[in-house]
């Protein structure tokens, strides 16, 4: 994976349809989808119950861009290496998931994968500023990490705060929660460069009818593009 700050749109296959995963990731992805973002929950540290290594193991075969793994999860350590034996590009854990995150990005790298650190909406940009050195993108939440459908949380300044620490360093700043043409702009212009769509993404569109989920990503992409060019 080679960095590059251009915009990047990630589908949250939380959205697609649960009984088509395979079709579903080929869909968006020929649609023009750059990453395919995939949200474990564990029903411990979120409230809600989604995929564990084998399902991921069997997404892989379908996803030919990056397959960007969200760890909501606590404990995340111990996992680390079945996401990595699942194929995970990028593995991203939250800082609130444990006490030693600074160890268990250095897991995660050695396990092969990107390392990416995440942030509730309540948990400040500071809180990883003697991380960065360690993570490859930092995830923020722009809803509370649960369930997809959520209405966005304005995080436009902690945004700009983390694209000034990060300075030249080659991190990507992704958001997850609520985004879409709307709010796209607003999240590009303080510096981010990957946006997770669930909902913006898959509505209205299906695997028999996919152009829709073309038009989506478009509407997305544009909007963010248009608040940086």
């Amino acid at each position: 994976m080679s960095f590059d700050r251009s915009i990047k749109i990630a589908p949250s296959i939380l959205s697609a349809d649960f009984a088509n995963f395979g079709a579903e990731i080929q869909a968006i992805e020929a649609q023009g989808a750059d990453w395919v973002h995939i949200d474990v929950m564990d029903g411990h540290f979120v409230p809600n119950l989604t995929f564990g290594p084998p399902a991921v193991k069997a997404f892989r075969p379908h996803v030919k861009t990056v397959m960007d793994v969200h760890l909501m999860i606590t404990p995340v350590d111990p996992y680390i290496q079945a996401y990595a034996d699942a194929g995970a590009d990028i593995l991203t854990a939250h800082i609130e998931a444990g006490a030693h995150t600074h160890r268990t990005l250095q897991a995660i790298r050695a396990a092969g994968m990107k390392a990416g650190v995440a942030l509730n909406p309540g948990t400040p940009a500071d809180a990883v500023e003697h991380l960065l050195d360690l993570t490859d993108l930092v995830c923020v939440m722009t809803v509370n990490p649960g369930f997809g459908g959520q209405k966005f949380i304005d995080m436009t300044s902690k945004i700009r705060k983390l694209r000034s620490m990060i300075g030249d360093r080659p991190i990507h700043i992704e958001i997850d929660g609520g985004v879409d043409p709307k709010t796209a702009p607003l999240v590009a212009a303080a510096g981010a460069d990957v946006l997770v769509a669930g909902s913006a993404v898959f509505k209205g569109g299906s695997v028999d009818n996919p152009d829709v989920y073309g038009a989506n990503i478009k509407a997305v992409r544009s909007a963010a593009e248009s608040a940086i060019s």
